[in-house]
């Protein structure tokens, strides 16, 4: 077989292999036993499905190790031996006929401060996996059915570290995101930085539904990517069991629009079979691949788990906060030396209201461990926040323990041409797809001219080259000097910026206020400055957000560029500007903040922000002023989680949201609990017996409900997962339980939930049950006779509090 590499720039089109599951199943995998663990016992049942793909016109198959790694196999096998063995498998059916794709799925688990495992534990996790899959010879990485672009990442970073074969990775959405707040196109830009060879989604929809997902990314996409779409949605048979209704034909059909979007390998997922990867093949025939042709020409792109912000010279020019630094801040100071971060959360939350795109983070102050606080806070900010951030210290330690933190592409501030500073933090900000600042500054000598400066950074962009960077990572400081010693400063900066628009086509940024030190009216002529430097191609820039004229320039060049359709944000902004000394005022600086929590109480903006580290301090304010912790809970707790869940049903929170919020909610309860005890106020709770079906490993769904349960004043009896149905009902009848809830994620195991339902009948329980999980549809829930279904967590709450009223 060639390199997989080598058929990416072809122009034909290749086809993936189907689902595994539900065919395994029909071939005799037992309800609920892994089909990795299987696979060892009954070689010649995979060996069988690998052969009809291959008979089928599949140009890939793919390995039976999706839930191949330790979290899922429990300690049962070596997870090294099971993916070598599987990938043996695959590879002695593909020979020199396919390529071989190394499946690995998700662990079961999130990342800090989203779960509780670290993100070097997953990369540590998915290397082990790896290394058996490639040396069992596997052609390429396929990380499939990701829904956390954190575990995304982890597969890519562990793939490099082990091997270097080429990597492909899919992700799945629900509707406009992923599980976790992830965008198609957010995903493809931080792939893209990663330098991830396919990108692809599969899963979560049939291939009508998947059409939005491949228009959602195309604007920024230069990368092939593949479509594997479910066989429709999952339905119960007339045996109770789960199925995909989608025929070959029609199936067929509809992926056949993939081609149109850009698609260069197709495939299937969930419920389809040899005959489904068949007929797309036979439709197709021999189409040509249609190469992406991307209508955004950003140079460079930044991201969080749930926001890109694109930097070029057809966009806005972007403001990166400055004001999470300790230079001349005392309380930051001392409170990062106690490693608090309260006033590092505070100047986060202005920054992002007063519109900067982008935080700057610099822990670098006296008897301050950069190497642990910078990741610490790094970690603290992305819990609570989605702006992308940049990671700001002069220790190449600290820089790289705070992008082991880090769940996107964030910026990294600086590489200067220290020696050694390229070779050591270049590689890094490849292997995390961070772009950074390029730092014209060789020595203690700064380079005062444009000539000085331009030999500097084009030595320093041949390093990179060599390095294997792309041009996409990387942002140059143009390098503002004081206009007050060096008069020509300003002239010289900009025949920077200049230079690396037309000649490199690279983005600049700068820091801003340094260019009139020593100067009065300063504002001014940074804002000034701010103006021409855009005109001759500044892209971003390092300031204050809280500085009016600073808006003022930015939002007026912004019109006078074109870059502000009909000027619409600018009068929005300044319809009723009047002028003034340069004081922020009303109606002229975006200082009118955006917050959507004005009216609310303390309390209820605390839980509506997820602000978990000064919820106590404002609960203990109320009780001090007389407040009960009855009125506490029912006027500021219960209001403020109804809002978080109206945001997360309505898209604009996303699951880290969700969790943030809730979390804060706990922390309040905590404190109140015993003054409600106290005042007889806690009554009987509603019991909710909580457990993810026999066979069934996945809880992360399962751990959700029941915290927002709890917020909702049920008392949650959580039993965990793989949980028999005779100790569901069990407990239920023990603790008298209102609901029993249960959760499932794989076809294989959703069957289980029945088992549950029938037993609470056969012992004439009042108890009512209620179903949830990827693969749950309204249809299974009425077919099994249980009470009620839910989509998510929010809406397992209101299904809750509608079956206890």
């Amino acid at each position: 077989m060639p390199d997989f590499r080598s058929i990416l720039d072809d122009d034909r089109i290749y086809f993936f292999d189907g689902g595994y599951g539900t065919l395994l199943q029909s071939r005799g995998l037992p309800a609920g036993l892994s089909p990795e663990l299987w696979g060892l016992e009954r070689p010649d049942v995979i060996r069988g499905v690998h052969q009809d793909y291959l008979d089928a016109g599949a140009n890939v198959l793919t390995t039976n190790t999706f839930g191949g790694s330790r979290c899922k196999l429990d300690g049962e096998v070596d997870p090294y031996a099971l993916n070598k063995t599987m990938t043996e498998i695959a590879r002695d059916v593909a020979g020199d006929t396919a390529f071989v794709a190394a499946s690995i799925g998700p662990t079961g688990h999130f990342v800090q401060p989203l779960g509780d495992m670290t993100f070097r534990e997953l990369v540590d996790i998915y290397k082990e996996q790896i290394k058996g899959c490639v040396d069992g010879g596997a052609d390429l990485i396929l990380g499939e059915t990701h829904f956390d672009l954190a575990e995304a990442r982890a597969v890519v970073i562990a793939a490099r570290l082990v091997c270097d074969l080429p990597v492909a990775l899919s992700m799945t959405f629900e509707g406009p995101a992923s599980l976790t707040g992830t965008s198609p196109l957010t995903f493809v830009d931080t792939m893209q930085n990663m330098g991830v060879e396919l990108i692809g989604t599969n899963c979560s929809a049939g291939p009508e539904q998947m059409h939005d997902t491949l228009r959602a990314w195309q604007s920024r996409l230069e990368t092939p990517t593949f479509a594997e779409a479910n066989a429709g949605l999952p339905e119960l048979d007339d045996d109770g069991n789960t199925s995909f209704r989608l025929p070959p034909e029609p199936f067929a059909e509809q992926a056949a629009g993939f081609v149109e979007l850009g698609a260069k390998f197709i495939g299937g997922c969930c419920g389809t079979t040899p005959d489904h990867i068949r007929a797309v093949r036979a439709k197709i025939g021999d189409a040509q691949w249609k190469r992406p042709q991307k209508t955004d020409t950003a140079q460079m792109v930044l991201t969080s788990r749930a926001v890109s912000v694109p930097i070029g010279f057809d966009h806005a020019g972007v403001i990166i906060g400055e004001r999470i630094n300790p230079t001349g801040k005392k309380q930051l100071i001392a409170e990062l030396q106690e490693g608090l971060f309260t006033e590092a959360h505070r100047f986060a939350t202005e920054q992002i209201e007063l519109g900067a795109p982008v935080l700057d983070v610099n822990v670098g102050a006296p008897m301050v461990n950069e190497v642990e606080l910078l990741p610490e806070l790094v970690t603290s900010l992305i819990g609570r926040f989605t702006t992308p951030l940049s990671i700001d210290s002069n220790d190449p330690k600290a820089v790289e323990a705070g992008l082991w933190n880090y769940p996107g592409s964030p910026l990294v501030n600086s590489i200067s041409g220290e020696p050694g500073k390229m070779e050591t933090l270049g590689p890094l900000c490849k292997l995390f797809g961070a772009p950074f600042i390029l730092l014209p500054i060789v020595g203690k000598k700064l380079p005062v001219t444009a000539k000085e400066r331009l030999e500097v950074i084009a030595d320093l962009l041949a390093k990179a080259e060599k390095l294997g960077i792309p041009k996409r990572l990387i942002m140059v400081d143009a390098l503002a000097l004081t206009v007050s010693s060096k008069p020509e400063a300003a002239r010289h900066s900009m025949d920077v910026m200049r230079h690396c628009r037309d000649e490199w086509g690279l983005p600049t940024t700068i820091g801003l206020s340094n260019i009139s030190f020593g100067l009065p009216a300063r504002e001014l002529l940074n804002s000034t400055f701010l103006s021409v430097s855009m005109v001759s191609g500044l892209c971003s820039f390092i300031a204050n957000p809280n500085s009016a004229r600073i808006q003022e320039a930015l939002h007026a060049t912004e019109v006078l560029l074109n870059r502000d359709a009909q000027a619409e944000k600018y009068i929005e902004k300044y319809s009723d500007w009047t002028g003034g000394d340069g004081a922020a005022q009303s109606g002229s600086t975006p200082a009118k903040k955006n917050s959507d929590t004005g009216d609310m109480s303390p309390v209820q903006a605390a839980v509506v922000k997820g602000n978990k580290d000064g919820i106590l301090a404002l609960v203990e304010i109320e009780l001090e002023a007389g407040i009960s912790a009855m009125k506490v809970v029912n006027d500021m707790l219960i209001p403020g989680i109804l809002v978080v869940g109206d945001k997360y049903e309505s898209k604009e929170y996303f699951l880290p949201q969700l969790l943030q919020s809730a979390e804060t909610m706990q922390e309040a309860f905590k404190r109140l609990q015993p003054l409600l005890e106290e005042d007889g106020g806690a009554g009987d709770k509603p019991v909710v017996i909580m457990a993810t079906v026999e066979g069934d490993i996945h809880d992360i769904g399962k751990n959700i409900v029941c915290l927002m349960l709890k917020n909702y004043g049920f008392d949650v009896i959580d039993l965990g997962k793989d949980v028999p149905a005779e100790t569901i009902v069990a407990a239920a009848e023990a603790n008298n339980a209102a609901l029993i809830g249960l959760s499932a994620l794989m076809t294989t195991t959703m069957v289980r939930m029945e088992d549950t339902v029938k037993l609470v009948e056969e012992r004439g329980l009042e108890t009512k049950v209620i179903i949830g999980g990827a693969v749950v549809t309204e249809k299974f829930c009425t077919a099994i006779g249980a009470a009620g279904w839910s989509t998510d967590a929010v809406a397992a709450v209101k299904l809750a509090q509608r079956l206890t009223q």
